[in-house]
């Protein structure tokens, strides 16, 4: 409920209500815990200031993990979105993904929904300035208003608002993103406890008018998916010809010279800017400069709601000037005559140190201090989310005095996105790749249910039908793999048409289904004609697709478990907290000072962190040893 009988303790309070925070308040809530998320304007809940887009590359497998684990995501973008795409299908499975061109207003109204109805859920107007606590510990916060709300737990989702300015050419105000109010206070007072802060930035691209657009003169972009979504629930999708298309267009030789007549003007290159800003996501005047060579560079037009008239100029995200942004927009071939409804602009903000935090996300230096979301140095709505699922199981589980609930490298990218953070830390907004996984054919996005979903029952935020429905699931999926087996097909079996048609000649012997089943361009949609299975054995789109990956990569998914397997030893050592490794002789100096501001806290994390080289691992586990503590 919003704004009503607010306590004056809980067990959890939630600073923010973007994609973390709304996670984070939901799972607390779903686990028993009272929980209070604070906002400083509810109708902004779940926004999506910059690209109105859920998923791509790694970050469709990540909303299918949240997922998975119980979160509202990729429920909430399966119910209204404008398109929904597969990317990479021209690739293996470990890289393909979906991506949703998301509604951004039905989108946040429909997590709004979810948080409004939510059992142990309050909702509070207000800003947060400062928190209550000692020199360990986080018991509570202090808003604006002249409140003091005690709890047991803290988590922080404070997004791009702390300390958060917008840059226009050499114009700079003090603004939340997509003109909200700024968080101030809140930055400075973490300051004073000792935390470390870093100022990061981001961008967004203009929003133009549809009926000033001529769409001609673009490359048009269909959806290619309607019968999946990121949801395992999900049942109904749009069709393809409901959807709405996208559209390519690019830059041209007059773009490129407007942006280098005007550099000096960009906010970024007139010494404005201060943050540093996502290397994999550069404003279009970086981008010029840096590939110099590059004669054009690639832009999509994007639908933002069923409900305006806008359209995401997605790939021109800039700092330059409200007038030089006319000229540039209006230099793009189709948008001539584009009339623009809202302006791009860089924004800059505080974010907390990675390294302050461990892989429970909770602060080192305070019990009970959680952070999740764009405050620790990531960029995106799937990263925030994820943490701040991650954020509201850990401090439920803190209350609860139980051990935290960690990810490993090897069962999900949520892991990836943690253990890079904690002990790589970063200097710009922190995005996931499918590069940083080390084994992405386990990471994929069909079987975040298979990796997680268990867990997501265990802890309590799957119910015990979905869970028997996944179960029945993976019982049939098991069935038909050992009868692929067991069936086989010979020179007189009605599968050669099929295999005829595909280019292979016709059988001659016996040949089980399975390795049918492994050849290029076998489909198990078709093969299963060929198998007369009993109605019991169906399956939906997603559990044929998990079959099939099973049989077809079988051998490479079982030599990424084995390799994973040696992952799993070193992490299984663990490095107690009070090691004094500025004195343990027989490490360098950079291992020494790395792992004295880390701490890892077990062997696998040590040896990952940059700069850490194999015979200092050798001396960590000498040590250990020595003082018997393995």
């Amino acid at each position: 409920m919003l704004n009503e009988n607010i306590l004056s303790t809980y067990d959890v309070i939630v600073v923010g209500a973007g994609h973390a925070g709304n996670e984070a308040a939901l799972a607390s809530a779903k686990l028993k815990k009272k929980t209070l998320l604070i906002t400083l304007n509810f109708k902004m809940a779940s926004n999506m200031p910059c690209n109105p887009s859920i998923g791509g590359s790694a970050k469709g497998i990540v909303v299918r993990e949240i997922d998975a684990l119980g979160g509202y995501m990729g429920k909430c973008a399966d119910q209204e979105y404008l398109q929904m795409k597969m990317l990479n299908t021209k690739k293996g499975p470990g890289v393909q993904c979906l991506r949703a061109q998301a509604d951004k207003k039905r989108y946040p109204f429909n997590m709004q929904k979810h948080l409004l109805k939510a059992e142990n859920l309050d909702i509070f107007e207000d800003e947060v300035i400062s928190l209550i606590n000692d020199d360990h510990k986080v018991c509570g916060v202090k808003t604006k208003s002249g409140r003091e709300i005690n709890s047991k737990a803290v988590i922080l989702a404070t997004g791009t608002y702390m300390n958060s300015e917008i840059l226009r050419g050499h114009h700079k105000e003090c603004s939340g993103p997509d003109g909200e109010k700024p968080s101030i206070g809140l930055s400075d007072y973490l300051k004073s406890m000792g935390l470390k802060i870093q100022r990061l930035k981001t961008g967004t691209p203009q929003r133009i008018a549809r009926e000033s657009i001529d769409f001609t003169k673009g490359e048009i972009q269909y959806g290619n998916v309607d019968d999946q979504g990121f949801s395992y629930e999900s049942k109904e999708f749009i069709p393809l010809e409901k959807q709405i298309p996208c559209y390519l267009i690019y830059t041209t030789p007059l773009t490129h010279k407007i942006i280098n007549e005007h550099l000096l003007e960009s906010a970024m290159y007139g010494g404005m800017v201060h943050g540093v800003g996502p290397r994999y996501c550069p404003s279009i005047e970086d981008k010029i400069v840096r590939f110099s060579d590059k004669p054009r560079h690639q832009l999509f037009l994007e639908p933002e709601s069923y409900d305006t008239n806008s359209i995401y100029l997605q790939g021109f995200s800039t700092s330059m000037p409200e007038n030089v942004q006319d000229e540039m927009v209006h230099s793009l071939p189709g948008l001539e005559n584009a009339k623009i409804l809202k302006y791009a602009y860089a924004i800059e903000y505080d974010a907390l140190d990675p390294l302050e935090f461990d892989n429970s996300l909770m602060v080192k230096k305070y019990q009970g201090l959680f952070i999740s979301g764009q405050i620790c140095g990531t960029s995106g709505y799937e990263e925030a989310a994820g943490l701040g699922l991650m954020a509201g199981i850990n401090a439920s589980l803190f209350i609860d005095k139980k051990e935290p609930f960690v990810l490993r490298r090897d069962e999900a990218y949520i892991g990836v996105m943690i253990d890079d953070l904690i002990t790589k830390g970063t200097n710009e907004p922190y995005r996931l790749l499918s590069s940083r996984a080390e084994y992405r054919l386990l990471l994929r996005h069909d079987n975040a249910d298979f990796r997680l979903l268990e867990k997501g029952y265990k802890l309590g935020l799957i119910d015990k039908k979905r869970y028997q429905d996944f179960l029945d699931k993976k019982g049939k999926i098991e069935k038909i793999y050992h009868l692929l087996d067991e069936k086989f097909f010979g020179a007189t079996s009605r599968i050669n048409d099929y295999l005829v048609s595909l280019g292979y000649e016709k059988l001659t012997y016996g040949v089980s289904a399975k390795e049918v089943l492994k050849r290029n361009n076998v489909t198990y949609s078709e093969l299963k004609k060929y198998l007369d299975l009993p109605k019991e054995y169906e399956l939906d789109h997603i559990g044929e697709e998990q079959l099939e990956i099973f049989v077809k990569y079988e051998g490479y998914i079982k030599n990424q478990m084995k390799e994973a397997q040696k992952l799993h030893k070193l992490d299984d050592i663990k490095l107690p907290s009070e090691i004094n490794y500025l004195n343990l002789d027989g490490l360098a100096l950079e291992a020494r000072q790395k792992f004295e501001k880390i701490k890892p806290k077990t062997i696998g994390q040590a040896s990952r962190i940059s700069g850490v080289n194999p015979s200092d691992i050798t001396v960590l586990i000498m040590h250990l040893r020595k003082n018997r503590l393995i």
